[in-house]
């Protein structure tokens, strides 16, 4: 077949293979431009799941007549003009295929008014009508009629009208999430299963929060907000104590670009590395603000993904910002903010067990110790019902007594707290090694016989470019051949390892992510070990001081609420809850 040039008609439908994969698709494109136009609220009505209709409705800035005819040719948009503007791109959309491909592949009509008049245009299949007059408010409604009516085949691939009304459940949460400022209503099949409003304060922030990822999560957060060199990190993160079984609760957002990366997503790993259950994954939704001309956001056809220049940079900024704020998960340390105008109970399993004071330690001398103690630190406690509201006591309190060999039971202000002993001073003792270790650059140690490693070209070439880093981790790598590389030394901690297998890890994090942070997580992991092996075991009698030391060291110790292995070292149960359980003031 001679080489020929395809006709228009022709060409908006393979790009719509691109643009428009299924109804949610079309929702996420035409939701974007709303933003992109100024909109301060935004309705979307859908049909049998997006099938047989899609209406967006917004009240941003509105099309003029003579433009709305080129909104539907390919490649036309109003937002970007030059190749300076493409490299500091920060609007959504901005390809200009999106109508377009959306109109090859159904029906669809245009109404908007900018100005003081409003006017209207149809597509179908390729034909497109003259502006006509028409009767609409402020901004622009975008109806698409009949998706895949002409390409049967496509059709096909459709799922069931609850499954594509999911994916697009999935798109508007996540922009819903993006753009906290902007109202959003959703309906479907004319019954409302969705409504958002504006979000100006953080009251109504957390709001949303909790409307769209659920009250567990809005309820076991922490706000974190962070700015360093001109990039900025702010959002939500969820406590280690609230973890998932899968990555389905991490919401990243670029410049307000909702995006899946997997140097940002390393980044949130490496920060929860040892907070969290083995096998578990954290929950957060964040916001990171970068120059625009440091990130590609064409490097994808729907734009789901980008790229940094600097991805190692942006690596470190988010990996210590959120580690920083995760130090914070200690007793007292951190402030959930609870979903607003509800009541978020934690649940609690109360076992029957004896409970044997030790030997010369009753209630009133143990406290009365203690209370000296933490009156050497400047403050005057107060015990039982005198305790006033929630700032005269430390936020373990005071221990009564020993439970079971296991669990230290102490009373705070606010009722009764339960402490996991052995998790809890494992969690202490793995603090103090790991400020150890940092304290100290890494000692190497050669190798009696320098190991050869055969790797690809590509693999090798990454190893002489990352010697700097290598270094900085302890290992002595050179680039011995095309294809192969030779280990010298490595870390003194790890000289018992398996070296062929360190370093083919820290390659494949540097091809994932730019960085590497596997030298460091395997030394802490040998550190968590030793913490372990050294930390006060289960059926160990403590004394009433004793037992008040470890909480005041729980207190000052970083990540102190979970242990090494990210299980909770301590939990509280309310007097009022405690009332509930026995029917108080019933």
């Amino acid at each position: 077949m001679p080489i020929c040039q395809l006709p228009g008609h022709l060409i908006n439908q393979i790009a719509a293979g691109e643009v428009v994969e299924r109804p949610a698709s079309v929702v996420k494109e035409l939701v974007e431009n709303s933003l992109d136009s100024g909109a301060r609220a935004i309705s979307i009505d859908i049909i049998a799941g997006g099938q047989k209709l899609i209406r967006v409705r917004d009240d941003g800035s509105g099309i003029p007549r003579d433009e709305m005819a080129l909104a539907l040719s390919r490649h036309a948009t109003s937002k970007i003009s030059s190749l300076e503007d493409l490299e500091a791109v920060v609007s959504l959309g901005f390809r200009g295929e999106a109508l377009p491909s959306i109109a090859s592949v159904a029906r669809m009509t245009l109404v908007s008014r900018f100005g003081d008049s409003a006017w209207q245009v149809e597509a179908d299949n390729g034909s497109l009508t003259e502006p006509a007059p028409a009767a609409h408010p402020m901004g622009t409604t975008v109806e698409v009629h009949d998706l895949f009516y002409n390409t049967p085949a496509r059709k096909k691939f459709l799922r069931t009208e609850r499954t594509e009304l999911n994916h697009i459940d999935k798109w508007i949460r996540r922009l819903a999430l993006a753009r906290l400022d902007v109202a959003f209503t959703v309906t479907h099949n004319r019954r409302t299963t969705l409504n958002l409003k504006a979000a100006t304060d953080d009251e109504s922030r957390l709001q949303r929060v909790n409307a769209i990822c659920g009250e567990s999560f809005a309820s076991q957060t922490m706000l974190i907000n962070r700015e360093s060199d001109g990039v900025a990190l702010s959002g939500w993160i969820g406590l280690p104590t609230y973890n998932r079984s899968q990555a389905d609760l991490q919401f990243w957002f670029v410049n307000g670009r909702s995006i899946s990366d997997k140097t940002l997503a390393h980044a949130a790993r490496h920060a929860y590395r040892d907070v969290l259950f083995h096998g578990r994954f954290p929950a957060y939704v964040l916001q990171l603000a970068i120059d625009p001309t440091l990130v590609d956001a064409n490097a994808h056809p729907a734009k789901l993904e980008i790229r940094f220049r600097d991805s190692r940079m942006v690596h470190g900024f988010v990996s210590q910002a959120i580690e920083h704020a995760l130090r914070d998960t200690r007793p007292g340390g951190h402030d959930i903010s609870p979903a607003p105008s509800t009541t978020l109970l934690k649940s609690h399993v109360i076992r029957q067990s004896t409970m044997s004071l030790p030997s010369g330690g009753g209630r009133s001398s143990s406290v009365a110790e203690a209370m000296a103690a933490y009156q050497a630190l400047g403050a005057v406690p107060m015990t039982g019902q005198n305790l006033p509201g929630s700032a005269s006591s430390p936020p373990l309190g005071f221990a009564l007594a020993q439970l079971a060999g296991i669990y230290i039971l102490a009373e705070n202000s606010d009722g009764l707290v339960v402490i996991d002993m052995h998790a809890a001073h494992e969690r202490i003792v793995y603090e103090k090694l790991k400020l150890s270790f940092a304290d100290k650059a890494i000692t190497r140690q050669p190798l009696l016989v320098p190991t050869t490693v055969s790797v690809s070209e590509s693999e090798a070439s990454l190893v002489e470019e990352s010697g700097d880093l290598f270094s900085q981790l302890g290992l002595s790598v050179d680039r011995s051949g095309p294809t192969s590389v030779l280990i010298r030394e490595v870390p003194a901690m790890l000289r018992q390892g398996d070296a062929e297998a360190l370093v083919r890890d820290v390659i494949s994090d540097l091809q994932e992510s730019g960085t590497s942070n596997r030298v460091e997580d395997i030394c802490h992991d040998i550190l968590a070990t030793m913490a372990c092996h050294g930390s006060v075991r289960a059926n160990r009698s403590m004394t009433i001081p004793e037992m008040n030391a470890l909480l005041r060291e729980m207190e000052s110790t970083e990540r102190a609420d979970q242990c090494n292995h990210g299980r909770p070292t301590w939990t509280n149960i309310s007097l009022a809850e405690l009332d509930r359980l026995f029917l108080r003031g019933q």
